[in-house]
C-alpha cells in the first residue's frame, strides 16, 4: 500500500485545504528525501492565500521556510542529519547562475511558489540546496530562510558601521533586515503604521521607531530598505534617501512603481533590487543564531500544528500585524 501524507494546499485564492498525496519514497540522482520538522508561515504564503502573488498558478502546496532531517542516506548526506532547506532551485546554467547569483536565476523555481513546497511530511530537494543545521533547533532552523532575505538585503545595500539606516515596513522581513543592519553597527530606524509591529521592534531592542516621517526634515538615511509590499510606500521611500545614499527594494508588488527622476538624479542615489538569498546569507544567519547574536525565540509568535492550519490561516492572514513568525509543526502530516 502506498504511504500517504497530508499537504497544505492553496487550491484557489481564499481556499486552503489539507489534501492527501503519496509520500515520496525515492529521490532522483542528486536529490534528497527530507522529512519536514517545522515550516514558517511567510508573507508570500499569505499573499498566495489572498491571490496577490505575481508568479503563482493554483493549486499549490505552500511553505518554503523549512527545516527537517534527511530521510534516506545519499552520497552527499547521511540519514537523520538535521538540515535547513534553501527553497530557491536554480538552473545552474543561465547568466545569473554562471555569475554566482542563483538567487535571481532566470529560470528559478521556488518551493511553495513555482513548485510544491513543504507544508507536508516529506519533500524531495536538490542535495546542494541543503545546509547542515547542527546546533539549531527545528524552529530556529525554520527561521533561517526569512532572516536570510534580510541579511541578503543588508549585504546588497553595503551597510557599514555608523550608517544611518531606515527600514520601512516592520514585518518579519523588515525586522530581519533591521537585525542584520544593527549587527553591522548601523543606527537603525524603523517606520511602520502598525503599533503592534513597532512594539515587536521595541522588544527586540530598537529605539528609533516611527509611525510617520517628514521627508526633507533632516539629511536623510544612508540606506533605505523597503519591506512594505505596498506600491505607494515604495514610491514614497526615495524621499528618505540621503544624497549619495542607496534605496534597496526588498518588496515585490504586481505592476509598476514610479518616482521623480530629478529627485533620484540629484541624490546620485543607487536603486537596488534584493531578491531571495544565497548560501553566504544562509551561513550568516545560522552563525548569528548559533552565537546568540540573534535569538529565534524572540521572533517566535506561536506554533501551529499542520492539522490546525486550515482553520487558523484565514485569521492569521487577517491579523499579520500582531505576528512576527508563526511556525507550523508537522504533527499529523504523515
Amino acid at each position: 500500500m502506498t504511504e500517504s501524507m497530508l499537504c497544505g494546499t492553496c487550491v484557489a485564492p481564499g481556499q486552503f485545504e489539507l489534501i492527501p498525496a503519496p509520500k515520496p519514497q525515492a529521490a532522483p540522482e542528486g536529490w534528497v528525501l527530507v522529512d519536514i520538522a517545522a515550516a514558517g508561515i511567510c508573507g508570500t504564503d499569505y499573499h498566495i492565500y489572498e491571490g496577490k502573488h505575481p508568479f503563482l498558478a493554483y493549486p499549490r502546496v505552500i511553505g518554503h521556510e523549512l527545516s527537517g532531517h534527511v530521510a534516506a542516506t545519499t552520497p552527499e548526506w547521511a540519514a537523520g542529519t538535521p538540515v535547513v532547506i534553501n527553497p530557491y532551485i536554480a538552473c545552474g546554467t543561465c547568466r545569473a547562475c554562471r555569475k554566482g547569483k542563483p538567487n535571481c536565476c532566470s529560470k528559478i523555481e521556488v518551493l511553495g511558489v513555482h513548485r510544491d513546497g513543504g507544508f507536508c511530511a516529506r519533500i524531495v530537494v536538490p542535495a546542494h540546496n541543503l545546509y547542515p543545521a547542527d546546533g539549531l533547533g527545528a524552529e530556529d532552523a525554520a527561521m533561517v530562510e526569512f532572516l536570510a532575505i534580510g541579511a541578503h538585503a543588508v549585504r546588497r545595500g553595503e551597510v557599514a558601521a555608523a550608517d544611518r539606516v531606515l527600514i520601512t515596513g516592520a514585518g518579519p522581513i523588515g525586522l530581519g533586515a533591521a537585525l542584520f543592519a544593527r549587527l553591522r553597527g548601523a543606527e537603525v530606524h524603523l517606520l511602520d503604521i502598525t503599533p503592534d509591529r513597532l512594539a515587536h521592534a521595541q522588544r527586540l531592542g530598537f529605539a528609533h521607531l516611527h509611525t510617520s516621517l517628514t521627508p526633507g526634515q533632516d539629511e536623510g538615511y544612508d540606506v533605505v530598505f523597503d519591506a512594505t509590499g505596498n506600491a505607494r510606500a515604495m514610491e514614497a521611500g526615495l524621499a528618505y534617501v540621503a544624497h549619495g545614499g542607496s534605496y534597496v527594494l526588498i518588496s515585490v508588488v504586481q505592476g509598476n512603481i514610479t518616482f521623480s527622476d530629478p529627485e533620484f538624479h540629484k541624490r546620485e542615489a543607487r536603486l537596488i533590487g534584493s531578491r531571495n538569498a544565497t548560501i553566504e546569507d544562509f551561513n550568516t544567519v545560522m552563525a548569528a543564531l548559533r552565537s546568540g547574536a540573534i535569538r529565534g525565540k524572540d521572533l517566535l509568535s506561536e506554533r501551529i500544528a499542520l492539522t490546525d492550519l486550515p482553520s487558523r490561516l484565514p485569521e492569521l492572514a487577517a491579523d499579520r500585524g500582531s505576528l512576527i513568525k508563526a511556525i507550523v509543526v508537522m504533527e499529523g502530516a504523515a
